[in-house]
C-alpha cells in the first residue's frame, strides 16, 4: 500500500532557504558560485543559511555519508527552514539513506529541491514518508550561473513551490555546453551558446494521467532491491540522462540502453501509464536519433504515451518538477499538464 502523498508549506518572502550537499562536493571548488546563489535568493527577500557540507570536498563526495545525512537531519529538523537547495549532484547520495530518520523527516515536511543523483533522496523519501521531492535546480549548476540564473528556470521554480504549476510549455532555447571551466571561473566571462528548442516530440502518442515520478536514469537504479524503492504502479514516469565519464559529454548510449533493459526486467513499464522523457544531454543529432531508438524499443509491447525532449535535468533551463503529483499527458492536444498544488498554503 502506498504511502499518502505529503506536501510541504509553499515557500514565501522571508523564509530561509538550506544550502546542503549530500553528493559530490564541488561547491567548496566553485565557492564564487556558492555565494552568487546565496545572494540570488537574498536579493529576493529569502534567509540563506549554508551548512557544512556545502563548503567541503573530500574527493568523490563533499564528506562522509554520516555527516552528509547530518546535514539533511539537521536542515529538516530546522523550525526556521522551509526549503532545502542541493548545491549539486553526484554519485553517492543513497549512501546517506541509512542514517537518515525518516519519521522525522515525516513530522518535518519541507521542499527539498535538486536534480541528477538526488534522484536517490527524493524517491527514498517518497517511498518511507510520501514527500514532494522537487526534481529541478541546485546551486551551482543553476541559481550560481552568471551573469544571472535562467529567466526561465527561475520562473519554473518559484511556480512549482509556490503555487499551481499548470500546463508546461517547452523553453524557445536550450543548451548543454559545459566546456566552461567553473573552476578557472571561466564563467565569469564566458557564455554558453543556446540552440532553438524543437519542441515537445511523441514518441508514441496517446493520453495518460497519473502522478509523476522518477529522475535520472542510471541512480533510479540505485534503489532496485531495496527498502526505498517505490511503487511505480500507474505512475507517469520521469526519466533523464546524466553525464558521461566526461562531463561534457553524454551517458554512453550503451549505458542508457542496459539502464532501460533494468526498468524493463524490473517491470516497470509494465506498471506505468506513460513516460516523461528530458531532451537528452551532450549527443550529436546522430545520437540523439539513436537514444530515441533506444527509449522506443525498451518500451515495445506497452501502449503508453512518451514525450520526449522535455526542459528537464543535465541540460539548460529546466523546469521543476514535484515528484507524486498527478499529471497529465496528451499527444493529440500536445499538452504537459500538473492537475494539482503541490504546496500547502
Amino acid at each position: 500500500m502506498e504511502t499518502k502523498l505529503l506536501k510541504p508549506q509553499k515557500l514565501e518572502k522571508g523564509d530561509t532557504i538550506a544550502f546542503v550537499a549530500p553528493a559530490g562536493g564541488l561547491a567548496a571548488l566553485t565557492l564564487h558560485r556558492l555565494e552568487k546563489g546565496k545572494k540570488f535568493f537574498e536579493e529576493l527577500g529569502y534567509k540563506v543559511k549554508i551548512f557544512p557540507t556545502a563548503k567541503k570536498n573530500s574527493g568523490i563526495s563533499s564528506d562522509t555519508a554520516e555527516n552528509r545525512a547530518k546535514d539533511i537531519m539537521d536542515a529538516f529538523k530546522d523550525k526556521k527552514i522551509k526549503a532545502i537547495i542541493i548545491t549539486i549532484g553526484g554519485n553517492t547520495s543513497h549512501q546517506t539513506l541509512e542514517y537518515l530518520d525518516f519519521e522525522t523527516i515525516r513530522r518535518n515536511p519541507k521542499i527539498l529541491c535538486g536534480y541528477s543523483d538526488i534522484t536517490s533522496l527524493h524517491l527514498a523519501l517518497y517511498s518511507q514518508t510520501g514527500l514532494v521531492g522537487f526534481y529541478g535546480p541546485a546551486v551551482i549548476t543553476q541559481f550560481g550561473e552568471s551573469p544571472k540564473p535562467d529567466e526561465f528556470t527561475v520562473t519554473h521554480f518559484f511556480k512549482a513551490v509556490t503555487e499551481n504549476i499548470g500546463e508546461v510549455q517547452p523553453s524557445k532555447q536550450w543548451v548543454d555546453d559545459k566546456s566552461v571551466d567553473w573552476i578557472n571561473k571561466d564563467d565569469l566571462k564566458k557564455k554558453r551558446k543556446y540552440k532553438e528548442n524543437k519542441g515537445y516530440e511523441w514518441l508514441k502518442e496517446g493520453k495518460a494521467e497519473g502522478k509523476i515520478l522518477g529522475g535520472c536514469l542510471p541512480v533510479i537504479l540505485h534503489l532496485a532491491g531495496t527498502k526505498y524503492w517505490p511503487d511505480f504502479k500507474d505512475k507517469i514516469l520521469l526519466l533523464e540522462t546524466p553525464e558521461g565519464e566526461d562531463f561534457r559529454k553524454g551517458e554512453s548510449l550503451a549505458n542508457v540502453d542496459s539502464a532501460l533493459g533494468d526498468l524493463r526486467n524490473l517491470g516497470v513499464f509494465k506498471q506505468i501509464k506513460g513516460i516523461v522523457f528530458g531532451r537528452g544531454f551532450g549527443y550529436t543529432e546522430e545520437q540523439i536519433k539513436k537514444l530515441k531508438e533506444i527509449i522506443s524499443y525498451n518500451t515495445r509491447d506497452y501502449n503508453i504515451p512518451i514525450l520526449y525532449n522535455v526542459d528537464i535535468g543535465h541540460t539548460d533551463p529546466i523546469i521543476t518538477i514535484p515528484l507524486g503529483v498527478k499529471v497529465e499527458l496528451d499527444s493529440i492536444r500536445n499538452k504537459f499538464l500538473f492537475l494539482e498544488q503541490a504546496v500547502l498554503g
